[in-house]
């Protein structure tokens, strides 16, 4: 199989079976990701066994050439993983019975000959029979079994069937899909904007599924850039999220990439020289007024590299840790090339108290470069239009003392559920950025001394007030219309009335 679109609603199909009865996206996930380094590893032992049979079947006879070549593509040196005979697709496949504990034993092995994998392919148990009796998983099995994915299916689109799979979970999950998946057309324009290099070092400190290290790698290869020099940074703090971003990543193939398990606040994990690491570009979109760090401010105090992670001070946590993030982020930023994109809560513009405080401290570090305004109802977990902030450590001359800010709240394609930014939506937020300079009705160019003069509140349409087109109104054609539908609604009046009267009703 090599039309992406068919294997999207290949997957899409495994997913209806398990939906309505189970979390299924771990699941389908895993099964994917299986079938998908069986078919691999059988794909590589036939190229291998039949190039030394044929090499070797003339000199030595087929029987001993047969046994030299089913040596030969069994060495490890021909596979990038290891499976095990017993744990090829075919053996789970065929098994008759208890067919969720033959898979957790499957899975359990090939994490053991393989090192990269550990903890990715045994999160899930396949032996809940009380969720996924062996009917089910049996269904499963024989719709997986349909096509083969091994080399035939390239990483660019496998990579990108599988992540069509988390943004349908996303978009049908509601709240819960917000928490790990950003719209991709949102990430996109960040991506754009910070342009990463294939020599510089980009991270996620909250990393989801890893869409937004996924995008940046693909913006460095359609670009003609050196994708083995760039390298790939990203923590999650979720579990089952992290494991998921972990084989999003070996799917696509992408070999310089570091992802981590762990909470960014309270265990940073990237450090060098004794100190919190610093990268090119830092982006993000972490959890909007996390309420779960409530009552933590002194832990939060206490945890690695606290003062040189949050200088400006730390905001009463309960309510919201946006500028928290963006604190941590700024930190992790190199001074000479460092730039910063996060996508965030509209509040954190121009909430009071210590939040405006630690705006304010960041404003005049000349650090925002723009603020973008973005359409409502583009994210899972809530209507709300969000913000991307643009920060630049070290601003060309040209931009220095200025924030651009952009109104782009009112283009967008309208959906029933979502709304999305279009092409020509991203295209025309991109230029804006580069061009940077006022359009009226969208982009403005402010200086520091305005900011100030508001009191550091940074509500785009404080400074950009969009342009908003209405049609004209044609008084007399609406007028006539409104005669028409007056003579109409007479005309029936009276038409019912008279057969009223024919049944005697009146």
């Amino acid at each position: 199989m090599t039309d992406k679109e068919q294997l999207k609603t290949w997957l899409w199909d495994a997913a209806n079976i398990l939906r309505n009865r189970v979390d299924y996206m771990p699941y389908i996930l895993t099964l994917l990701f299986y079938k998908r380094l069986s078919d691999v590893y059988e794909d590589e032992y036939w190229e291998v066994y039949e190039r030394i049979f044929n090499q070797m079947k003339d000199k030595l006879g087929e029987e001993k050439a047969k046994k030299i070549a089913e040596i030969e593509a069994k060495k490890k040196s021909w596979h990038k993983y290891q499976i095990p005979e017993d744990c090829l697709w075919e053996k789970v496949k065929n098994t008759p019975v208890n067919i969720g504990e033959k898979l957790n034993e499957v899975l359990m092995k090939i994490e053991e000959h393989n090192e990269s994998l550990r903890g990715l392919l045994t999160r899930v148990d396949f032996n809940k029979k009380d969720v996924l009796p062996d009917q089910k998983l049996r269904q499963l099995i024989d719709h997986f079994d349909k096509y083969r994915i091994g080399k035939n299916v390239s990483p660019d689109i496998l990579g990108e069937a599988y992540e069509y799979l988390i943004e349908q979970f996303a978009m049908t999950s509601g709240k819960k899909g917000g928490e790990f998946f950003t719209p991709k057309e949102v990430v996109k324009v960040l991506v754009r904007i910070l342009d990463p290099q294939d020599y510089e070092e980009i991270y996620d400190p909250a990393c989801g599924t890893g869409g937004m290290l996924i995008t940046a790698y693909y913006h460095i290869k359609e670009n003609g850039g050196d994708i083995k020099k760039a390298k790939f940074y990203g923590q999650e703090v979720n579990d089952m999220t992290y494991v998921i971003a972990r084989v999003n990543i070996v799917v696509h193939d992408i070999k310089n990439a570091d992802i981590r398990h762990g909470d960014t606040f309270f265990e940073p994990k990237f450090t060098e020289g004794g100190r919190l690491k610093k990268f090119d570009v830092v982006l993000a979109n972490p959890p909007w007024n996390d309420k779960n760090l409530k009552g933590l401010e002194e832990e939060i105090k206490k945890a690695p590299f606290s003062a040189e992670r949050f200088p400006f001070g730390i905001p009463p946590l309960g309510t919201s840790a946006d500028w928290l993030w963006i604190q941590h982020m700024l930190a992790s930023a190199r001074d000479d090339t460092g730039r910063v994109g996060v996508v965030i809560d509209n509040g954190a513009l121009f909430r009071g108290g210590k939040e405006r405080d630690i705006r304010a401290e960041i404003v005049e570090k000349d650090w925002i470069e723009t603020i973008i305004a973005l359409p409502e109802k583009l994210f899972y977990n809530t209507g709300a239009p969000g913000v991307l902030i643009i920060f630049r450590k070290n601003k060309p001359e040209e931009r220095k003392g200025k924030i651009l800010f952009i109104n782009a709240s009112q283009d967008y394609e309208e959906g029933k559920r979502q709304n999305k930014l279009r092409t020509q939506d991203i295209d025309k937020i991109v230029n804006a950025y580069n061009d940077f300079k006022d359009i009226e009705g969208y982009a403005r160019v402010v200086n520091l001394e305005e900011v100030r003069n508001n009191d550091y509140n940074l509500n785009v349409t404080l400074y950009v007030t969009p342009i908003i087109e209405r049609d004209e109104v044609d008084i007399r054609h609406v007028w006539n219309k409104l005669e028409a539908l007056e003579e109409e609604r007479s005309s029936l009046k009276a038409k019912i009335e008279e057969y009223l009267k024919e049944l005697r009703v009146i």
